[in-house]
Order: structure tokens, then sequence, then C-alpha cells
């Protein structure tokens, strides 16, 4: 009975020490293990970059690797041309900004066209772009030529005017005659809104922001429909003029216009403008566009070799 239970006891202790001896078991297995683990993620991060490269694949363009995007830029904050320290125009604004961003979200190279306010709805109307990027504000007619984004910036109206008639023509009753001219950009919210709230008034349009302003210093210009933080933007440098009241408007927001139809890239231009607002890239790009909108700016139209445009 001894010798039985010694057996047992010699069985238990090679059986232990077998264990023991295959200590180094463990961190085999454990390597092997993180081994699995790091070509499991760098696997699934393949399949990641595969899925957003496809994503962009499944992405048409005017042209193909391309997010060709119409401005204006002359208006402040949203696209202008800012002077550098070296004298050189640069187009700046956090709608540029915002362009470059979801180009680089979509994995493409983007493309500025830069032409009047109204050339960026005509580049759409007949999709010769992909984006118009000018602070378009969305409303039935236009939807009728493009789709809109979401919005992603929210502005508003003013009637602006110059210090010395501030008082005289600080409401639509008082700019709402034959003898007041009125200034508002062509083909824009603003000149929508100088038909439906001064109607007799002597409506002037005029292609660019920067004409609308210099207009109104100059004296040849009464009043004027300039949205609220581009009218605020020239005030810095033009401290004479002055926003006499709020303008109501339904829809006081941004959007994108996006080619007519192009579903895929407006899924895409609404992801890219959602990540922007959540990794805090668009408070940026106001802020900077802003600071730079104060400084010294070009006011005209430049090709994209830098040259003036007639």
């Amino acid at each position: 009975m001894k010798k039985k239970i010694a057996a047992l006891s010699m069985a238990a202790c090679m059986a232990a020490s077998v264990t023991a001896c295959g200590g180094s078991k463990p961190a085999e297995t454990t390597a092997a293990a993180t081994e699995a683990e790091t070509t499991a993620a760098e696997s699934a991060a393949e399949e990641s970059s595969a899925e957003e490269t496809k994503a962009a694949a499944d992405i048409e363009t005017v042209t193909p690797g391309k997010l060709t995007v119409a401005t204006s830029p002359d208006f402040a904050p949203y696209e202008f041309y800012a002077i550098g320290e070296d004298g050189t125009p640069k187009l700046a604004g956090f709608d540029m900004d915002l362009a470059q961003y979801i180009a680089d979200y979509l994995g493409l190279e983007l493309e500025v066209v830069t032409v009047d306010f109204d050339g960026v709805i005509s580049e759409l109307q007949t999709k010769s772009v992909d984006l118009g990027m000018a602070g378009l504000s969305p409303d039935e007619k236009r939807m009728g030529i493009m789709d809109f984004s979401d919005l992603y910036y929210m502005g508003g109206q003013s009637l602006v005017t110059v210090k010395d008639n501030a008082e005289k023509y600080n409401s639509f009753e008082a700019i709402n005659k034959p003898d007041v001219s009125v200034g508002a950009q062509v083909g824009s919210i603003q000149m929508d809104l100088a038909n439906e709230n001064s109607p007799e008034a002597d409506i002037v349009g005029l292609p660019k922001v920067t004409d609308i302003i210099s207009e109104l210093l100059t004296g040849k210009m009464d009043a004027a429909y300039i949205e609220t933080d581009v009218a605020k933007s020239y005030q810095k440098n033009y401290p004479e003029l002055t926003l006499v009241m709020d303008v109501p408007y339904d829809a006081e927001g941004s959007a994108i216009g996006v080619c007519k139809g192009n579903e895929a890239l407006l899924a895409g231009v609404n992801e890219a403008i959602a990540a922007a607002k959540e990794d805090g890239s668009l408070e940026k790009f106001i802020a900077d566009a802003g600071e730079l909108a104060a400084g010294e700016k070009y006011e005209g139209l430049l090709d994209a070799e830098g040259n003036v445009q007639n």
C-alpha cells in the first residue's frame, strides 16, 4: 500500500516537474498571441484604408482624382485674397480651408476656380465643377440647380450704409423710395432681399461685394444688403461703414452647393463637414479667417498663376 502511495506521489511530482520545466511555453504562447494581435490590427487598418480608398473611388468628380470648387473671392471672411508679408495675394478664408479639408478627407486633390458670385451658380448649373463654396444659402430656386450640403455656418443679413447716413437710411421704409439707391450682389440672397423689402428703391446689382463697399464709401450708393459677418469684416478696414439693422431671413446659414445628382459626393461632403465640426477644425478655420480678413486684402480676381483676370 505504501509503495502504491509512493508511486502516486512520484507520478504527481513528475507531472509537476514537467509542468515546471514547461514554464517557457506560456511566454512563447504570449509572444505568438501578441504577434497575431499585431497582424490582426494591421489587417484591420489595411481594410479600413482600403474602404476609404474605395469610398473615394466611388465618388465621381468632374476631373478624376480632383475636387473642383468654384468660389467668388470677394466675400471676406468666407473667401478672399489676403496679402502676405511678401506682398503676394493668397486665396484665403474659412470656405477655402474647409474646401481643402474636404478634399483631404475624400482623398482628392483640390482645384479652385475663381469667378464672380453668379458665375459660381452658373458653374454648378452646367456641372463644370463639383462644388460651389461662396457663402451660399439654400433656397428653393437654387435647389433646382444644385444640391445642398448640411449647414456649416450660421450667419445673418444686414442693411449697411455709412455713418453720415445712419439716421437717414435705417429702415425699409426709409430706403424703399425711387430716389434711394440700394445695392446687392448679383445672383445673391441679398438681391432677393432687396427686391422683397425695398421694391420701390433704385436697386443696383453689382458682381462683387467689394464693388458695393466702394460705391457706399464714395457716396454713389445710399445703402446695401450685405451678409452680416462679411459687412463686419469690411467694417474693420473701413470704420465709416455701419450696420443699421438686421434683415430677417428664414434660412440664416451657409451650405455648400454640390453638383446636382451626385449623391456619393454629397454624402462625402456631409461626412467631412461633421468631422471638421467634431475635431474643432471648422472653429479654427473661422477664427483664422477673421484675423486674416482684418488685414490687407486684394480686391479682384486672379487666375491660377496669380495674374489679374479681366
